[in-house]
């Protein structure tokens, strides 16, 4: 993909959807950092279940400090990995009450050193929280820009940084949501929905997906085949009973003619000698 569509890419996306946003579910910076922590391997729905239960009851550092591992900890049961990720919010929140006056740093090597928080996690929250220009490549931006030819790469890091150079610095700002979103809901893992693509046409992606046939012609096809099916049966069931019937006939024939065997035979007398 070369940068003139690349800049057509991005075009469309912010046409489509001029305001790209998180899904997660957040009103300040601390409550986006513990949402994008307790995400890791868990779907955004599952996040949101969680934090509406737990940020009404502890949304700061110091509120979700003094609740501790065990007070945390229910709110949380139903994400993966939540005993791990318990311990590392309450930690988290220990030293930014204990280093950054219960504040979330908007700087990167203070934020990849809280416990829990890695270069993807600090990228979404620069980005989203503060504005800043970051690419937090999860695995949907990363099959986007390796299958679409956007910004091949064979690690993370390595897509992140192409994407950084890539990206019409116009588009920067809000093309970790659009192309996320684009991976999650049309150029999915198993089977992009290619036939409502936006970008269909720019795409390096060749074995493009086709549009689903309708159910009812499916359907009608299906029925179709097996009314074949069942006329082949038919006719070849016909065919070898007469097969079956005109070779009995002829053996019943060949037997009678030839005579052979103690019941069919014909004996001739012997005749006398002459003394």
């Amino acid at each position: 993909m070369n940068q003139v569509k690349r800049a057509d890419m991005f075009r469309r996306f912010k046409e489509a959807n001029p305001n790209p946003q998180t899904e997660l579910d957040y009103t300040t910076p601390f409550e986006l950092l513990i949402a994008v922590m307790l995400s890791a391997q868990a779907t955004d729905v599952g996040v949101n279940k969680a934090t509406a239960r737990l940020f009404p009851v502890a949304n700061t550092a110091a509120d979700m400090l003094q609740l501790g591992v065990e007070g945390i900890t229910p709110y949380i049961r139903t994400i993966g990995l939540f005993n791990a990720k318990a311990r590392n919010v309450i930690e988290t929140c220990r030293i930014l009450c204990k280093q950054h006056e219960g504040q979330v740093p908007a700087d990167r090597e203070a934020l990849e050193a809280l416990p829990g928080v890695g270069r993807k996690t600090a990228n979404v929250v620069l980005n989203t929280a503060f504005g800043e220009l970051a690419m937090a490549v999860d695995t949907h931006i990363f099959r986007v820009s390796n299958r679409t030819g956007l910004a091949p790469g064979k690690t993370v890091l390595e897509v992140e940084r192409k994407l950084m150079r890539m990206v019409p610095r116009d588009y920067l700002l809000d093309a970790h949501h659009w192309l996320l979103l684009h991976g999650r809901y049309v150029c999915v893992a198993r089977k992009p929905r290619c036939p409502d693509c936006l970008i269909r046409d720019i795409c390096d992606y060749r074995p493009k997906t086709e549009a689903e046939q309708p159910v009812v012609g499916k359907l009608r096809q299906r029925k179709d085949s097996d009314s074949g099916q069942g006329a082949g049966k038919s006719s070849s069931k016909t065919s070898d009973k007469t097969a079956s019937k005109s070779t009995s006939k002829s053996t019943r024939k060949t037997t009678s003619k030839s005579g052979t065997g103690k019941s069919g035979s014909k004996t001739t007398p012997a005749k006398r000698q002459s003394r």
